[in-house]
This record gives C-alpha cells, sequence and structure tokens, in this order.
C-alpha cells in the first residue's frame, strides 16, 4: 500500500512531516515530492501519471490549486491539505482546495490537517487490507484510553 504526498513547496513540510510519520507508523508506504501546480506543471502532471500509489495526499497554500490539479490527472482519491499562509490564515487555500467542481472530488482537511489527511488515507486504504483495518481500531482505542486516563487524573488532580 502506498500513498503519494505532493507538497506544492519545500515549506510545507513544517506541516506535511505528519502525516509522513502517521502513515508510516501504519506501515504505509509514502512517495514524497515537491511539485507546484503553477511553478511546474508538467513535474505533476508526470508525477501523477506515473505513480504506483493508491492515494494522493496533496498540500499547498495561497492558491492552492495542487489538489485540484492531481485529482483532474487520475480517478484514484486525492485528500487536499490547505497550508496556513499570509495573508489569509489559510483561507484562501482552504477555499481553492474545497471548492471542485462537480465530477472532480477532492477530500478536503482542515487548513494544516497533514495528520487526518494521513489516517483519513488509511481508512480508504483498511477497506481493502484487514490488517491495516485491525492497526486502525487498535489506533482509536489507544486514543480513548488516554483521554479515559486524562480525565481521572483531572478528577485526582494529578493532570
Amino acid at each position: 500500500m502506498k500513498v503519494a504526498i505532493i507538497m506544492g513547496s519545500a515549506s510545507d513540510w513544517g506541516v506535511m512531516k505528519a502525516a509522513v510519520d502517521t502513515l508510516k507508523s501504519f506501515g504505509v508506504e509514502v512517495d514524497l515530492i515537491v511539485a507546484s501546480a503553477h511553478r511546474t506543471p508538467q513535474r505533476v502532471h508526470d508525477f501523477v501519471k506515473n505513480s504506483d500509489a493508491q492515494i494522493f495526499i496533496a498540500a499547498a497554500g495561497m492558491a492552492a490549486h495542487l489538489a485540484g490539479v492531481v485529482a483532474s490527472l487520475t480517478v484514484k482519491p486525492v485528500i487536499g491539505v490547505p497550508i496556513n499562509s499570509e495573508p489569509f490564515k489559510g483561507l484562501d487555500s482552504l477555499l481553492s482546495t474545497v471548492q471542485m467542481p462537480g465530477g472532480v472530488p477532492v477530500a478536503t482537511m482542515a487548513v494544516n490537517g497533514a495528520k487526518n489527511a494521513a489516517l483519513f488515507a488509511v481508512e480508504v486504504l483498511a477497506l481493502q487490507d484487514g490488517e491495516l483495518s485491525k492497526k486502525l481500531i487498535s489506533y482509536r482505542e489507544k486514543m480513548a484510553a488516554e483521554v479515559e486516563l486524562n480525565d481521572k487524573r483531572l478528577k485526582e488532580g494529578s493532570l
């Protein structure tokens, strides 16, 4: 199982490292590239067309057209991660990513939502992989246990 992560700029790495780390923690292979929808469109095209990834995660800020361009080049699932950038605090990125025309869908995460993008990709992959599904269930159970432990600590005054 492989997920391709395309970042519009190397400066997106600070956000997208969480996606790579999350995917790898589930044993999912990651193919990572910097390619811009505007500055290197042929690079984006060639990468998408030649990729053997099952899912793409595209992260970009400002006029964030990268996820839409990727979605226009493949019928595989595309997850967009809008990146917080000046001067609009990521709102421009969010709107550029989420406002796709009918027929070319992009699953859009929150601004800087790299970890959730990775988890969503794992959920999609787990539909066809029982072991991955078990890992997701275990992950969720661990999260729930941490919440309960923190509640206990709070009530005991040791938080």
